[in-house]
């Protein structure tokens, strides 16, 4: 879609588009709340001003909006609105073999033990190995760190995801 149509949608539509791109509330409410948009640039400006002050509550929200790395029957049935966006994200995970893909599982069981949520990376370029050493790595941090890096990748990932709404059909 291009920005003008975009621009163009009733209120719901674009909540629908955006919520397509970070699912937390009050993100896409702040996103709405500049609309319309005069270029890409504005709109990209609009969401990074909305992420500021979003609070815990409002993170978990954009997170729970995802499907767990490697979990690709999740990804198609729960999450069949950025389903295309998130296999594609989670390319590498996609083409890990099956110890990979179980040892994927596995820390993200233990990831969301530990701090409530599931692990999120922008896992755009990373290959299943990777992943899994990031989300080893993020382990032992403290909780309050590591929501603010699991944040830091939903607003990498949010980016990337606004680029490919206006790169797509609809």
């Amino acid at each position: 879609m291009t920005l003008d149509q975009l621009n163009r949608l009733d209120e719901a539509a674009a909540r629908a588009a955006l919520e397509r791109c970070c699912g937390a509330r009050r993100w896409v409410e702040r996103v709405c709340a500049a609309h319309p948009w005069r270029d890409g640039a504005a709109l990209v400006a609009a969401a990074e001003r909305a992420f500021d002050g979003l609070e815990r509550a409002d993170w978990l929200e954009a997170f729970a909006h995802h499907p767990r790395i490697g979990d690709m029957a999740s990804l198609r049935a729960k999450y069949a609105s950025s389903a295309a966006w998130a296999g594609e994200e989670q390319r590498g995970a996609a083409a890990a073999g099956e110890s990979a893909l179980a040892a994927l599982a596995e820390g993200n069981r233990a990831y969301e033990e530990r701090f409530g949520y599931i692990f999120i990376v922008c896992a755009t370029g990373k290959s299943a190995d990777e992943m899994l050493a990031l989300l080893r790595a993020r382990m032992p941090n403290p909780p309050e760190r590591e929501v603010r890096i699991a944040a830091e990748e939903q607003m990498k990932i949010t980016r990337l995801r606004l680029a490919k709404l206006l790169e797509s059909d609809g």
